[in-house]
């Protein structure tokens, strides 16, 4: 039979592990809908999956009970939801929480969690997920890509146009890489950095929001408030998730109301360092929470203001001379040939495709003798035009 869980559009019923009960149904419910516990059986799986998680992690054993949140589109075939190991409520403990998927074979369930190369074969077959789900959910990025591309497609996750306080340099989310910046002010509205499809994960409904996009992206929004409920809703890039708050449905602590942004990839937490949103490059410190954004040559320590430029196309550069001055926009792929025009630092520039030439230096250190040809036909040396990767972003000249 199908499980029957009356509760509102786009949220999860939540359930403790190792506290499973029958779920209090409104009163105005009709009785076709009247809720009934999720399967024990399946809160159990992913109960197993978190502790060998847990295990092979060789981290502590969680003081506090996960949450499993069963999303009301389960059936006794095939399941979906969240995991979350809350942190404890102190400075420097950060939740850790993972989307699932669940088929049952026979009598028991096979469950996985992202990251997991099992999770994107059931993701990929599951009725109970949207077309748009499958793709996404249903590709196995679980495997570390050959060479760098720090491009995103995404901008900073509030209105463009305002400036908002950098409140924290990279910090983790869970762990020890430095996947997350704070960010507060403006009118404290957060938005999607880019499209995806939107997940409540805490088991509250409350807090925390967690977008899944394309190109093996996903971002997380913590400590919100009046957060969208969201369980596989898509949302435009720019699109509401909530505001800044201090919320800690999945623990840790807060203090002033920001929104804690972090960046995934491949299913984990990935460095944020020398990733760019809103045409701001991302830059870490010696320690946690220090560091820096640099727009070109601009630079912005934290508690300085970020201004959001909007998306960088993935056929952009951003000027960055390294010191301020124009860059020099020439005839061809190299000095040898004469300057025609200059573009100031900081300014966004559109590559047609790219070719060898003379080699520059640019900032910290890179070398290299790629040119790019602009969308005027003149040419810059990929030294001083900050795309995200060393490789050609529209291809080689013909």
């Amino acid at each position: 039979m199908r499980l029957r869980i009356a509760i509102a559009a786009f949220t999860f019923q939540s359930v403790l592990v190792g506290a499973v009960g029958v779920i209090p149904t409104p009163a105005s419910a009709s009785p076709a809908t009247q809720a009934v516990a999720p399967a024990d059986d399946l809160v159990a799986a992913v109960q197993s999956l978190l502790r060998n998680r847990t295990r092979a992690a060789a981290g502590p054993t969680p003081t506090t009970d996960p949450q499993v949140t069963v999303s009301p589109r389960t059936t006794d075939e095939w399941g979906f939801g969240s995991a979350v190991l809350p942190a404890l409520p102190s400075a420097g403990a950060y939740p850790e929480g993972w989307l699932f998927v669940a088929r049952r074979d026979g009598t028991s369930w096979t469950a996985a969690l992202e990251g997991e190369p099992l999770f994107a074969d059931i993701a990929g077959k599951s009725p109970i997920l949207t077309e748009e789900e499958r793709q996404l959910l249903g590709v196995d990025t679980s495997r570390t890509e050959a060479s760098v591309d720090r491009r995103t497609g995404m901008r900073l996750p509030f209105a463009l146009g305002q400036t908002w306080r950098l409140t924290g340099g990279p910090h983790p989310m869970n762990g020890s890489i430095r996947s997350s910046i704070d960010l507060a002010g403006g009118d404290g509205r957060v938005l999607a950095a880019r499209a995806g499809i939107a997940y409540t994960m805490c088991s509250s409904g409350r807090g925390w929001i967690r977008v899944i996009h394309d190109r093996g992206f996903a971002t997380d929004y913590y400590h919100l408030s009046g957060n969208i409920s969201a369980n596989g809703r898509s949302v435009k890039e720019g699109e509401f998730l909530g505001r800044i708050g201090n919320d800690v449905s999945c623990g840790g602590t807060s203090t002033g109301p920001h929104v804690h942004f972090s960046l995934r990839k491949n299913n984990a937490y990935i460095s944020i360092d020398r990733y760019q949103f809103g045409k701001w490059v991302i830059r870490q410190g010696a320690g946690q929470y220090q560091g820096y954004a640099l727009h070109g040559s601009k630079r912005v320590n934290v508690g300085g203001g970020l201004y959001n430029y909007g998306v960088l196309g993935f056929r952009e550069g951003i000027v960055d001379t390294d010191g301020g001055r124009n860059l020099n926009r020439r005839k061809g792929p190299g000095t040898n040939y004469p300057i025609v025009a200059k573009s100031p630092d900081g300014a966004s520039l559109i590559v047609t495709c790219s070719a060898r030439g003379t080699s520059h230096t640019g900032r910290n250190g890179y070398t290299t003798n790629l040119w790019n040809r602009l969308s005027d036909g003149t040419w810059v040396n990929d030294a001083f035009l900050w795309t995200g990767t060393g490789d050609p972003v529209n291809g080689y000249c013909p």
